[in-house]
């Protein structure tokens, strides 16, 4: 149960750095903050205390064993993150080549 809170928490830090942060890198990393928490949280999900790997042997009778799904699912989620925060990273540079600054309020009240 405390590694759902401490889940949690993490995720309330990354929310945390999204929204009161001014610079974009800040808020990226925040970004990735929130979504590693959802990793370890659905990594959670599939495990059961003393649980086995998933692998079917028809010797061996099937006993408690680990839900393969939410792992397959975090694997998934981390590549479309990889490839969203590389996205995010490639907007901020080209913002930052633009207007010469990471600052959200500076870029709002520039023109160009």
């Amino acid at each position: 149960m405390i590694t759902y809170l401490l889940c949690f928490i993490l995720f309330l830090v990354g929310l945390y750095g999204v929204l009161t942060r001014k610079n974009l890198i800040k808020i990226i990393i925040g970004l990735s903050v929130m979504e590693y928490s959802l990793y370890l949280f659905l990594t959670l999900i599939g495990y059961i205390e003393g649980g086995a790997a998933p692998i079917i042997d028809p010797s061996k009778p099937a006993g408690l064993v680990v839900d393969p799904l939410p792992q397959a699912f975090v694997l998934t989620a981390i590549v479309i993150g990889l490839a969203t925060t590389a996205l995010l990273l490639a907007i901020a540079i080209r913002l930052y080549k633009k207007y010469n600054t990471f600052d959200i309020d500076k870029i709002n009240t520039l023109k160009g």
